[in-house]
This record gives C-alpha cells, structure tokens and sequence, in this order.
C-alpha cells in the first residue's frame, strides 16, 4: 500500500501534531496515496480512488479544521473533480474570472471529465484526463499554456493540442505536467 510520509512542518492530521525532523507515516490518509504536492505551509494529497485531503495552513493561514466524517462526505460529491481556491488574479483557478476564491470550489470547465492529474505554478494550472488529454489556464503572457492565440489572461481551462505533424511524436496520451513560472513541460506515452 502506498503511504504518505512527512517531516517538518505543520503537515499533520488532526490531533498528530507537527514539526517532526525525520520521516514519519501520515495517520490521519488512512487510502492509499497516488499523488502528493507541497505548497508552503500546506500539503494535499490524492488517494488512488480520487479522494483529495488538505493538510496544514490553508488560506489566510488558517488550519483545516473539517471533520473526517464532513471531508469524507465533500469527497464524495468531487471526486476526480478540480477544486481551487486562493489567489486568481491570473486565471489561474480556473472559475473563468480573476477574482480570489475563498472556499473550494469545483472547476466546472472540468466538471464533465475524469481528472486524474493537476499541476500548478507561478499563475498557471494544470489538468490532465483519463484519456491522457491536457487542459492549462492562467497566466498566458508567455505562451506557457501551449495554446497559440489566448490573451495573456485565460481564466477558463482550454485543451493543448499538440503538433501532430511531428512524426516522433505521433498519436500519444498525457503522463504527467509541470507548471513552472513561465513554462511548462509534459511527459507522453504513444
């Protein structure tokens, strides 16, 4: 089973505390664990059946405070959907507006999808599909969602089509994203 495992910090469920100095087992993520990413005072992870949980200071820094039976409910109702919240001053939440979100909220441009991988950086964000397709919003400026054409302000996700007339490439799902400050990489399968 894949575990998720933490050191330093305030990265720790309820009651477990926090600023551990050498590796220790995450008690409070109970599933296994397919994906983990660190902001900076906060970790979110995502279990191998699509549950999202937020560990550490969110927002304002303020402590997730939820429940486990409250979180499990919400996890229910979104999973394998986008939620985003924070700082949208570049369209980077997705919610097709550059206003700040203060409370989670679904990406309903990715509602219809089966999202299975999200990357964020700098002012941009990152979704992939189970069907290996790639969707950017944010900040465009230099051209870092891929899509020729956008203003510098995409607040809304739209799909990277990628250059099929190179023959090394050729038909091929999305792996896996990067988002940095002002570009992005990708991995592919063919």
């Amino acid at each position: 089973m894949k575990e998720m495992v933490d050191w330093v910090g305030p990265l720790r469920g309820p009651n477990e505390g926090g600023g551990l100095s050498v590796p220790s087992k995450v008690k409070a993520i109970t599933v296994p664990v397919a994906a983990v990413s660190c902001g900076g005072f906060f970790t979110m992870a995502l279990t191998e059946d699509g549950q999202i949980w937020n560990l550490g200071v969110v927002l304002a820094q303020q402590t997730l405070t939820m429940s486990l039976e409250e979180e499990i409910r919400l996890e229910e109702e979104i999973r394998w959907k986008v939620l985003s919240w924070g700082h949208g001053g570049h369209g980077q939440l997705g919610h097709s507006s550059i206003q700040n979100q203060k409370i989670p909220a679904v990406v309903e441009a990715l509602a219809a999808d089966r999202i299975v991988y999200i990357a964020c950086g700098g002012s941009s964000s990152a979704a992939i599909t189970n069907e290996g397709k790639l969707f950017m919003w944010g900040n465009a400026k230099d051209s870092q969602l891929g899509v020729s054409g956008l203003p510098e302000v995409q607040p809304c996700p739209v799909e990277v089509k990628f250059l099929m007339e190179d023959d090394e490439l050729g038909p091929h799902n999305v792996l896996s994203v990067a988002v940095g400050a002002s570009h992005a990489m990708c991995l592919v399968s063919r």
